[in-house]
């Protein structure tokens, strides 16, 4: 995936799976909240009148990945209660569209590169064109175009927000090899999602999420650039939904220290504080607005 999609400088991760027992609800690493904002709803099927659980959609944003793009299509196939894996091209300049079709994928096209923010808006109104009426939304898992064969162990995501206890999980990734970087967008990403909303996660820059239709919804429009993540947790918590954070063993490509990867992090530095700060004036017009009532 090139610079317009990876979210590679997301600290280390440092902690356990998930645990529970048969009485009590599962544990994560770092949540939010207790349990989800809403219960996930069971449809009927009405020839049957059996329960339907929901299903999940994945949704890869992706630019000039033709080379990888075919093994992580494959892999997210594999992941349960996926029937759909739509692949949003953003202007690539290879065969990434063509690549990910014979794969297995549904694929739509931007004409230009228009950003993950874009990209990520474009998959969600695909994928719920495809939802059928008499079933509930699908859940969306949105993943990198460069994981690989390892986009298969994004598949804990889904469990936690499947079951109601999160409305969106959160990817915690293992150190990845050769990453470059200090951790300062990490801590800036950090330090303002703690200050708006009383969380800290681990991983704030983490693009593979799993989340309800409903919360992704509540957090649009997304920010643009590399604050699209970041804009989402605080958008998402300031209203009242749950987050947790799942370590899953991921590996893409990593920036590295060179020009191109210190370039990057700048890039990413300037649009987290962009998206910070839209949120602190949007909270101070909000106040403002209070008070005149």
């Amino acid at each position: 995936m090139n610079a317009d999609h990876r979210s590679t400088d997301t600290g280390k991760n440092t902690g356990s799976a998930p645990t529970s027992t048969a009485s009590t609800p599962p544990t994560y690493l770092s949540a939010s909240g207790t349990r989800a904002r809403t219960p996930r709803p069971v449809a009927g099927d009405g020839r049957t009148g059996r329960a339907v659980r929901q299903r999940v959609a994945v949704i890869i944003p992706a630019k000039d990945e033709s080379r990888r793009i075919a093994a992580t299509v494959r892999a997210a196939k594999a992941i349960p209660h996926v029937d759909l894996v739509l692949v949003v091209d953003d202007g690539s300049e290879d065969d990434t569209q063509h690549v990910a079709r014979e794969a297995g994928a549904v694929v739509v096209r931007h004409s230009h590169n228009r950003g993950k923010a874009a990209a990520m808006e474009t998959g969600a109104a695909v994928v719920a064109m495809r939802d059928a009426a008499d079933r509930p939304p699908r859940l969306l898992l949105f993943i990198d175009g460069d994981l690989g064969e390892t986009a298969v162990n994004t598949a804990p995501l889904v469990a936690p927000v499947l079951d109601g206890y999160a409305d969106v999980a959160i990817a915690l990734l293992p150190p990845q090899p050769g990453a470059g970087g200090r951790g300062i967008v990490v801590g800036a990403a950090r330090r303002a999602i703690q200050s708006l909303t009383g969380w800290t996660p681990t991983q704030p820059l983490s693009g593979m999420r799993c989340l309800t239709r409903e919360a992704f919804e509540a957090a649009t429009p997304l920010a643009r650039g590399w604050g699209v993540e970041t804009g989402m947790t605080i958008d998402l918590l300031r209203k009242g939904y749950v987050a947790v954070e799942v370590p899953c063993d991921l590996r893409h490509r990593a920036s590295s220290n060179d020009l191109k990867g210190q370039l990057h992090r700048a890039a990413q530095y300037r649009d987290v504080l962009l998206a910070v700060n839209a949120r602190k004036m949007r909270s101070a017009v909000d106040r403002v607005r209070a008070g005149d009532h």
